[in-house]
């Protein structure tokens, strides 16, 4: 029984030896020199300098500690890295937003409401938008799908009885060059962007465009909410505008930051892990009451399905209506 135990103590030691190693490898290879043939030679050197070390020292209790050493070194590396507002943008995230708040009265900065005739043909607008925050009446979610059903784009909408409409989509800011990736978005190789839109323009693009099925559903969440809830989004975005913030596709991603500034507005939010598998955020909200729960949850995620009525409109300043 004490060398089962022994045997077991060492596998969860390989166990986790391995995981660390294998995350600093990555780290170095994403996160290290542009140079790849350099990065992948640092990322070499340290697999197999970590992986040795329980092998070669004596006693082996100081060979795991010293095994701890490289990751340590690489971990402090990796979180010195600095964000940045000052790289070669993308036109689509050429600016940041930011919002002035005077009582009720909102004045949002570079609001995006670009003229789109494809994906990549636009015309870039970006616009200053006033708002009365006494105004606002309701708050919509939009969650968006282009593969796995179990993984969506979340966008939150705020209406205001005038019919304006302010949406919220957090992204990647990329650059130049540069385009999304799942596997880097767990890495320092993204900053954090709040865009602001019209919902012509982050709707609009993604149900007419790019052709990804979109589902939008109104929340119950009664104004004075929805206002604290806007509020929290702006002063982050407000922050960012002098301190930049890395993207995290695990902990600052399109829906791990709506719980966030959720909870920071209206109180706990019971973590579930439909939050990370997101896809089916809109069923965990049916069953909280959160959406609609006069009808079964698959008519109403059905009915909620906007595509065809989308697909149909122009992209006009009445799109939000229709």
């Amino acid at each position: 029984m004490t060398r089962f135990f022994k045997r077991l103590g060492r596998l969860s030691l390989w166990t986790l030896l391995l995981a660390l190693t294998a995350w600093g490898a990555a780290a170095l290879w994403f996160d290290g020199p542009a140079s790849r043939p350099l990065a992948g030679a640092l990322a070499l050197a340290y697999v197999l300098a970590t992986l040795a070390l329980p092998r070669l020292l004596r006693p082996k209790r100081h060979a795991w500690a010293a095994a701890l050493v490289p990751f340590v070194l690489v971990l402090g590396w990796w979180l010195s890295l600095a964000p940045s507002n000052a790289r070669d943008w993308l036109p689509n995230v050429a600016r940041l937003a930011s919002a002035e708040i005077h009582g009720d009265r909102l004045v949002v900065h570079n609001v995006r409401n670009f003229d789109y005739r494809s994906e990549t043909d636009f015309t870039p607008r970006w616009e200053t938008r006033t708002y009365d925050l006494s105004r606002l009446r309701g708050l919509d979610l939009h969650v968006i799908y282009w593969g796995s059903p179990s993984i969506a784009h979340t966008i939150l909408s705020w209406e205001f009885d005038d019919g304006q409409r302010l949406a919220a989509s957090i992204e990647t800011r990329t650059e130049t060059g540069e385009s999304y990736s799942a596997v880097r978005g767990f890495f320092r190789q993204f900053e954090l962007y709040y865009v602001l839109a019209d919902e012509r323009d982050v709707i609009g693009l993604r149900t007419n465009h790019r052709k990804e099925d979109v589902y939008t559903y109104r929340l119950r969440t009664p104004p004075a909410r929805a206002r604290a809830l806007l509020l929290d989004y702006l002063r982050t975005v407000n922050r960012l505008v002098d301190h930049p913030k890395w993207y995290n596709a695990f902990t600052d991603n399109c829906t791990t930051t709506i719980r966030m500034h959720a909870g920071n507005s209206m109180g706990a939010i019971p973590l579930d892990w439909r939050w990370l598998a997101n896809g089916y955020l809109d069923e965990l909200l049916y069953e909280k009451g959160v959406v609609n729960r006069s009808m079964p949850f698959a008519v109403l995620k059905s009915l909620s399905y906007i595509n065809p009525k989308a697909q149909a409109l122009p992209l006009d300043d009445n799109f939000s209506h229709a």
